[in-house]
């Protein structure tokens, strides 16, 4: 049996501000490093072999911070597969202090869905431009795009493959898992976990900096609707 943690990031500075923030790589606020902290406190006891995070750094300081506080006092390093003199010379040769690492991989596919052209402008100046409606649908619609950007179903198209290929063979392996990304990505992930449809899905709620699970177990992955921490 092992179990997958899926997080979404703390507030970051542009949640506060109320602005859509897609893949503008905008850090965490300081409720969100407090919410990072909290996420670590609940999953501080379970055991974390690997972790996932999204290029973004909203992501990957949730998850250093939720490992900061972990009873294991094992440390988060950034694997760069691919990525030259980052992966050839950033390799630990010491056996004992290896074995006191957790490998954490930063992908793209695990990033927020991309907001185009709305990027950067405030959520309640776009219905005042827009309407309610508009912006509504924009922001929680299931295959409708905003100009220039992706839809729910477009992020799924590129977190669900890569979830299947790259994270699942782990859990399979009996590895325990930790993802910290995004809203939209995590819905795209839940949606495939719970199989719901593009109408249940358009109503999911995943807030910032609290962790939920799930197990996996003679190949089926299920929630774990019990409370941590």
């Amino acid at each position: 049996m092992s179990r997958l943690i899926l997080l979404r990031h703390g507030q970051s500075a542009w949640n506060k501000k109320n602005l859509f923030t897609g893949w503008i790589d905008i850090p965490l606020s300081q409720e969100g490093i407090a919410e990072a902290l909290h996420a670590g406190e609940t999953i501080k006891k379970m055991a974390v072999d690997m972790i996932f995070c999204s290029t973004l750094v909203r992501g990957i300081m949730t998850a250093m911070l939720a490992m900061s506080v972990h009873e294991s006092g094992k440390v988060p390093y950034v694997l760069h597969p691919g990525e030259g003199r980052m992966e050839e010379w950033g390799k630990c040769h010491s056996p004992q202090t290896d074995a006191e690492l957790i490998p954490t991989l930063c992908a793209w596919e695990l990033n927020e869905r991309m907001y185009g052209t709305l990027q950067g402008m405030n959520k309640q100046e776009m219905r005042a431009t827009y309407g309610d409606e508009q912006v509504q649908i924009w922001r929680r619609s299931f295959d409708v795009e905003p100009p220039q950007g992706e839809s729910l179903k477009m992020t799924a198209e590129r977190t669900l493959p890569f979830f299947c290929e790259k994270i699942l063979p782990h859990l399979k392996d009996g590895k325990n898992i930790l993802i910290s990304a995004h809203g939209n990505s995590l819905r795209s992930i839940v949606m495939y976990l719970d199989q719901l449809t593009p109408e249940q899905v358009v109503n999911l709620e995943i807030p910032t900096g609290k962790p939920f699970f799930y197990t996996y177990s003679e190949g089926n992955l299920r929630k774990d609707e019990r409370v941590f921490g």
